[in-house]
């Protein structure tokens, strides 16, 4: 056999060698690309986590037997928070536990506890709110209120 013979005798064999190189340096070009993909993406979520935003649990203690006329003060309200950023989650009205009676209890989003202090200040600024201050004067709805700021922890859903 020449030489010529057995350099085309091995030829199939150097081609599936060099298809089987180009699948693995395709894998592993496609492996490193995922992994740069995936490190970049957890850190954009770490970022986020790690974020200021902050949550507003407001619990207000009404008058005996006024939530349902302090629920219609915070619909009509409802609008006005909007306008100055105050991004309320959700207003409940709690049942089922005699230690809740008598509340109504809202959630805010804010970007910053910064952010919370400036959009409160608008809105408490704003002459269509002091109309509501107006109202509370003249039919007591509120005995008083519980607030705190919550940070959302790192598994949480709501960041």
């Amino acid at each position: 056999m020449t030489i010529l013979q057995k350099k085309e005798a091995l030829l199939p064999l150097t081609r599936r060698q060099n298809s089987a190189w180009t699948m693995l340096g395709t894998a592993f070009v496609s492996f490193a690309a995922g992994i740069l993909i995936s490190s970049h993406l957890t850190h954009l979520q770490e970022v986020k986590a790690e974020g200021k935003r902050v949550f507003e649990l407001d619990i207000y203690h009404a008058v005996p037997g006024k939530v349902p006329a302090l629920a219609e003060r915070f619909r009509s309200a409802s609008k006005l928070q909007t306008d100055h950023g105050l991004n309320v989650v959700g207003y409940w009205i709690p049942q089922d536990s005699p230690a809740f009676a008598n509340t109504f209890v809202y959630l805010v989003a804010h970007d910053s506890q910064e952010d919370a202090e400036k959009n409160w200040h608008a809105f408490h600024t704003d002459p269509a709110f002091q109309e509501y201050v107006k109202s509370e004067q003249s039919e007591k709805l509120i005995q008083g209120v519980d607030r705190t700021y919550m940070l959302p922890t790192d598994y949480s859903s709501m960041k």
